[in-house]
């Protein structure tokens, strides 16, 4: 070690003693003197780093690149396929009348729980009610006549045709009659399932027909949210996938499974539908509002550790450094690795790695094979 930095000392004592370049040389001398200066250069810069390394072995001062390490882990990793939704209830509905009419009374609000079969609005039925009154006294005298035409038949006495006319005409009167309560049941518009009232069309006076709904009746106890997914991911969505439910308008997760799957492919987006069933017990959840989902499409347990430790070289081939302990010192060591998934930030190794390995996380981008560093962590 000595002897080298006394000759490097005495070349360039030399070198700085020599005569200065005279103007009058000419380009070829001047050439060669370059070439024999470079390649000085070039001895001198070798001398240097052999002085340097030998420096570093003897120097307990010397600076090391700080890195901080992290360790991977064995557990399982879940990859998913990330899809919008929209929230739909089947007990959403718009109640039509069956007939037209005009609104008598309203006996609900908007917003009122109402249960099954409870009336919602009475419709103008005074017409029928009149006809039911004048045919009750047609069926009044039909049923009279009837009676006494069975006795006299009963008899034998009066003519079998007599008897089957009374007969006739008081069936026809009932037919008529159940016709009529049947339109008066109909002018009475009833829940028909228990649930909440959206919404009122008409006002009280108005004229209604069965092209117009009169009310919106919705029950959210139970939702489900429809999605279409690419039929590229048709071989791995099952009846029964894990699905994480994310709603960002309201700020609410939660977990259910794929309750159904299509059996046809949409000609126009190439996808399938997708059905999940909700409880809605809360009623936060409303029709069309726009869900996150996430269907679980690949699960294995592994070696996981953290993307952001992973590079990439030339070639495309994907490494981590890690960092060993050799007498007393810490080297790194860069190795290429295989990934068999990758998801929300976490990378399922496939080879490469073993669960021993002490990987660099802080400084990992600025370090190379075989330097020597410390650790701050």
């Amino acid at each position: 070690m000595k002897h080298t930095i006394i000759l490097l000392f005495i070349f360039i004592l030399s070198f700085s003693c020599n005569e200065e370049v005279k103007t009058s040389e000419s380009l070829v001398e001047l050439q060669n003197k370059k070439t024999a200066i470079i390649k000085n250069i070039d001895s001198l810069n070798t001398i240097l780093k052999n002085i340097e390394k030998n420096i570093e072995k003897l120097d307990g001062t010397k600076k090391l690149q700080a890195v901080s390490i992290s360790l991977p882990k064995t557990e399982n990793f879940k990859h998913y396929i990330e899809i919008q939704g929209v929230v739909k209830a089947d007990k959403n509905i718009e109640i039509k009348p069956e007939l037209g009419g005009t609104v008598l009374k309203i006996n609900v609000i908007e917003g009122q729980k109402v249960k099954k079969g409870q009336l919602l609005i009475h419709l103008d039925d005074s017409s029928l009610q009149n006809k039911i009154t004048e045919i009750n006294t047609q069926l009044s005298l039909a049923k009279t006549t009837f009676e006494r035409q069975k006795r006299l038949w009963d008899q034998k006495i009066g003519s079998e045709m007599q008897f089957l006319q009374a007969k006739a005409q008081l069936e026809g009167l009932e037919n008529n009659k159940a016709t009529l309560d049947n339109q008066v049941s109909k002018m009475r518009i009833t829940a028909p399932f228990s649930g909440i009232v959206d919404e009122i069309f008409p006002k009280k006076g108005e004229l209604t027909n069965p092209q117009l709904p009169v009310i919106r009746l919705v029950n959210l106890d139970k939702v489900y949210i429809e999605a279409d997914v690419t039929e590229t991911y048709l071989p791995f969505i099952k009846v029964g996938n894990e699905a994480l439910i994310s709603f960002p308008s309201i700020n609410k997760e939660i977990k259910s499974k794929i309750a159904l799957i299509g059996n046809v492919i949409n000609p126009n987006n190439r996808s399938f539908k997708t059905k999940i069933n909700i409880k809605n017990s809360d009623n936060t959840l409303k029709p069309n509002l726009l869900a996150d989902i996430k269907i679980i499409d690949f699960e294995a347990n592994g070696l996981i550790i953290s993307s952001s430790l992973i590079q990439k070289n030339k070639q495309g081939d994907n490494y981590v450094y890690t960092v060993s302990n050799k007498n007393s010192e810490y080297v790194v060591s860069k190795k290429l690795v295989k990934i068999t998934k990758e998801y929300d930030q976490y990378s399922l190794i496939k080879s490469g790695l073993k669960m021993s390995d002490t990987l660099i996380d802080k400084g990992a981008r600025i370090v190379k094979d075989g330097e020597l560093v410390k650790i701050t962590n």
